[in-house]
């Protein structure tokens, strides 16, 4: 994988054909502290899952180690409830993935700092470097999830109408309205892949690990965070994620800043094995 480091993806073009470092954290003992409840995705990939093969997991159990607490799961399977109905009643104490700031909660310092991007099969070497690209005016289908900066961009661009079908056909036109549907990222990047369609625009951490296992070279091309809607409004496409808790647990949040700051290399290297294109940090 030709993600050598943060400078190319401070360029804004990602070759994904090989493998990334395979830096990992050192086993420890079992951890023999109290239990840490922390809530987590039934089957959200590549985040996390009930076998524990998300990079959310890994995060997980390094952090068990460093705080030597037990871990105990508490899964979710609807991402808009789980802060109300879980971490908020006291059902789990921790949440490892949130947009840092997200004012429900209280959130650690970032841990890491990512980009919506382009994503591309290499050999059709489209020209892809904005949201004012040409290209995205041409090409048949583009891929995207609903509710996202993806999607008040593609209508910005005038391509809402047109790949329509295309996006509820990822999910079998299932409707949004009063229900979770779930946008496989894995599929969407399979579809670039065998050239169902050309273009896909997802949150980098999302589609990294499928990027990277890809038998057909991909390209990744990180979203520059200039982007904005026809009356001139700015639509981010960089955010940074941290950890949260309840609000007021203001000892449990140090001691996730300090797990966050003196295994920051430990992190950063899970992140980059991943695949994930990684910004500096604001």
């Amino acid at each position: 994988m030709i993600l050598k480091s943060r400078l190319l993806c401070l360029t804004g073009l990602v070759l994904i054909s090989g493998c990334a470092a395979k830096a990992q954290p050192e086993m420890a003992a079992a951890p023999t502290g109290e239990v840490l409840k922390v809530c987590a995705a039934e089957d959200e990939m590549p985040y996390s899952n009930k076998k524990g093969e998300g990079f959310e997991n890994k995060l997980t159990q390094l952090l068990s180690r460093s705080l030597n607490r037990k871990i105990k799961y508490i899964y979710w399977k609807d991402p808009r409830y789980f802060v109300r109905d879980f971490l908020n009643k006291g059902v789990c104490d921790v949440v490892i993935g949130v947009d840092s700031g997200d004012p429900r909660v209280l959130t650690t310092e970032p841990y890491y700092r990512s980009a919506y991007t382009f994503i591309s099969r290499e050999k059709d070497d489209l020209d892809l470097k904005d949201w004012d690209s040409e290209v995205l005016r041409s090409v048949e289908r583009i891929a995207y999830i609903p509710g996202t900066p993806s999607e008040v961009m593609i209508r910005a661009i005038g391509r809402y109408s047109d790949t329509f079908n295309y996006n509820k056909e990822l999910v079998g036109f299932k409707s949004r309205r009063n229900q979770y549907v779930k946008y496989d990222t894995s599929k969407m990047v399979k579809d670039i892949s065998s050239g169902k369609a050309e273009v896909a625009v997802l949150w980098g951490p999302s589609a990294a690990r499928y990027v990277k296992s890809s038998s057909v070279p991909l390209i990744m091309t990180i979203v520059p965070d200039n982007s904005t809607r026809a009356d001139g409004q700015k639509v981010g496409q960089h955010y940074s994620s941290s950890m949260a808790v309840r609000k007021g647990e203001t000892v449990l949040l140090g001691q996730l800043n300090g797990f966050i700051q003196q295994q920051s290399s430990e992190i950063e290297a899970l992140l980059e094995d991943e695949g994930i294109p990684l910004l500096s940090k604001e």
